[in-house]
């Protein structure tokens, strides 16, 4: 868990697959003024010391408890991929620790599609990684580096990819819409032009939810990274209008 600072209103980050709680940092940066300002290291994740089980189910009963623990709610909850997914989830499940989501890039149904298709990425890694730079670099983008951690022959990912490759395999064999569907609460989808989601289902996310949506035409999967003040921009616009000042 990493206290970011701020006071007043709760606001959870809930972060992708492999990353970590430290990579919100730029974001949490400027999400200060609106409320005290959380993240957490999902299972598997991190520094987070469990390795599973990994159903969606138990990493949304985990932000529940950490809005719980925390004295974070009712919180605006903000997630990217993976974290968006369990956004969702956690709003309409328990609707009572959550007044607001902010969802980042994930489609809610991939039944059908399989690791395969993007394995081979990870499989292709320089593992070591030589350096630091060595892995911003390779990713192209800085935020990477909170991802990975120092070895004696090098740098490595932090969370196993094993566990990685099964949290994944979960998406798809199930869809999400009925979870999506319950969701009352204020909500802000934002989709990536560049993220290689299945297409038309954010949008219809938002319109199930009753929520508003961006599409972001030049924003990679990362889109409070390439595309920062966009994204920046929609959310406190959002914020704005849908928490009570702190």
């Amino acid at each position: 868990m990493v206290e970011f600072g701020g006071t007043g209103q709760g606001v959870l980050l809930l972060h992708g697959l492999m990353s970590r709680a430290t990579a919100w940092w730029p974001v949490a940066q400027w999400l200060t003024p609106h409320g005290r300002v959380v993240g957490i290291d999902a299972r598997g994740h991190g520094r987070n010391p469990h390795r599973g089980p990994f159903r969606t189910e138990d990493f949304v009963a985990d932000a529940a408890r950490a809005i719980e623990e925390l004295d974070l709610g009712p919180a605006v909850v903000v997630g990217h991929s993976m974290g968006g997914l369990h956004a969702w989830c956690l709003a309409a499940s328990r609707p009572d620790l959550v007044s607001a989501i902010v969802v980042e890039d994930f489609a809610p149904d991939n039944r059908g599609r399989t690791i395969d298709e993007w394995k081979w990425f990870f499989d292709a890694w320089p593992v070591p990684f030589q350096s630091l730079a060595h892995v911003t670099s390779f990713f192209g983008a800085p935020v990477f580096a909170e991802y990975f951690e120092e070895r004696e022959d090098g740098w490595h990912l932090i969370a196993a990819m094993d566990d990685l490759y099964e949290i994944a395999a979960e998406w798809g064999t199930r869809a999400y819409w009925e979870q999506i569907a319950a969701v009352r609460c204020p909500s802000l989808v934002i989709e990536a032009g560049q993220g290689g989601q299945l297409p038309e289902q954010m949008v219809e996310a938002a319109r199930l939810s009753g929520g508003q949506y961006l599409y972001v035409p030049e924003a990679g999967h990362l889109v409070h990274a390439t595309a920062p003040w966009v994204y920046r921009g929609a959310v406190e616009a959002f914020l704005s209008t849908s928490i009570s000042p702190v």
